[in-house]
């Protein structure tokens, strides 16, 4: 799995000191910012493309109004990232309860995942290649949306959108060690779903 690109935290700085300048005029900078990454994570936990679309735009109006709110003092010391990734978390939680279903599988190409794993038989330009990766990222997100939400969110929050065990214990207001044991113990779950996937085509083959 491969991280998405951190997000610089001189223009994270850079963003809230204008949002303390000039809310409504720097937030379409933050959306500009943060829209592709949190439309990516939004789809990971959904599975749904139009429902992640919802879930962003949802966030983003949440987002904008709570900024609006905020004294000055609060908004200085927000941790944009992890707080924009809480309240999609939010968002994607409250409509996958409302739904009350299984997310759908996805190609991983929407959401940028598994693009740097080249396949080790054959050159990375080649038509083997390309069916090879492709086939990879699509068993990675079948395995990923078969598991439990709770598993998925941190799985996809450490090693796919990179954040840190502190600012996952922090968005998801859980000790780091029961993040950490919850992070193992998604790996674990996901692992055996991808070795039962390839049983499954070897057998069927």
């Amino acid at each position: 799995m491969t991280h998405t690109d951190r997000p610089n935290s001189d223009q994270e700085q850079a963003l809230l000191s204008g949002l303390l300048a000039d809310l409504d005029h720097c937030f379409e900078q933050v959306v500009m910012y943060y829209e592709q990454r949190l439309f990516a994570f939004a789809l990971r936990l959904s599975g749904s493309y139009e429902e992640a679309q919802e879930i962003t735009q949802d966030a983003f109006v949440r987002a904008y109004h709570a900024l609006a709110s905020y004294p000055r003092e609060q908004l200085r010391g927000l941790a944009l990232r992890s707080w924009l990734y809480q309240i999609v978390l939010n968002v994607t939680r409250n409509h996958l309860r409302k739904s009350r279903r299984l997310p759908t599988s996805i190609s991983l190409e929407e959401v940028g995942i598994g693009h740097s794993e080249e396949p080790e038989s054959a050159p990375a330009d080649s038509p083997e290649a390309c069916l090879e990766a492709h086939e990879r990222q699509r068993l990675l997100q079948q395995a990923l949306q078969t598991l439990p939400l709770a598993y998925r969110e941190v799985v996809v929050l450490r090693h796919l959108e990179g954040l840190s065990y502190v600012e996952m214990a922090r968005l998801l207001n859980q000790p780091v060690g029961t993040v950490k044991a919850r992070v193992h113990r998604g790996l674990a779950q996901l692992r055996r779903v991808l070795v039962d996937y390839h049983a499954h085509e070897v057998l069927y083959d």
